[in-house]
């Protein structure tokens, strides 16, 4: 009996410190989910809003080490982004997280409607990978490095 005791307050503790463990990875995808949804296209939806909800007003995206866009800005391209991708769906396939900050594994497919990236309209789709390091500070995103495979898409794009 003791035995069968010690096994369930064991297995007890194990599923405690199992429910710890993924708190903060749970907590990290309450808070980066909703900055996905804005990056999906659906007719009518309010991306701005979407977006504007996710991130702090002081939000900046960078795509480069040193090379980054204020909230302002970034905000309206992704929604223009929309307009020439209006299927455009981006998935998170992965997400870790080291204290504030949350990297997310991200997969994006889409069809462009006309010209894209300097490839004619040819009724094809794309389909990338991307890497992106989110902080978060007081349960929204302040900063975004991003990096997306685009000349990957083009090369799908502009297949034969």
């Amino acid at each position: 009996m003791k035995t069968i005791v010690f096994a369930a307050a064991a297995l007890t503790a194990l599923a405690t410190q199992s429910a710890a463990a993924q708190a903060p990875d749970q907590a990290a995808l309450a808070v980066v989910a909703p900055f996905y949804d804005g990056l999906n296209a659906a007719p009518g939806k309010d991306v701005e809003g979407v977006l504007r909800r996710a991130t702090a007003p002081e939000w900046v995206s960078c795509g480069a080490n040193d090379v980054c866009g204020a909230r302002e800005q970034v905000i309206p391209a992704i929604a223009g982004r929309h307009q020439a991708i209006p299927d455009l769906k981006w998935e998170i396939k992965e997400v870790l997280v080291s204290g504030n900050r949350v990297t997310v594994r991200g997969e994006a497919t889409g069809t462009p409607v006309g010209e894209f990236m300097g490839v004619p309209h040819g009724g094809k789709s794309f389909k990338l990978m991307s890497i992106d390091v989110h902080t978060i500070e007081g349960g929204k995103i302040v900063r975004s490095y991003h990096i997306e495979d685009w000349l990957g898409a083009v090369r799908q794009l502009s297949a034969k």
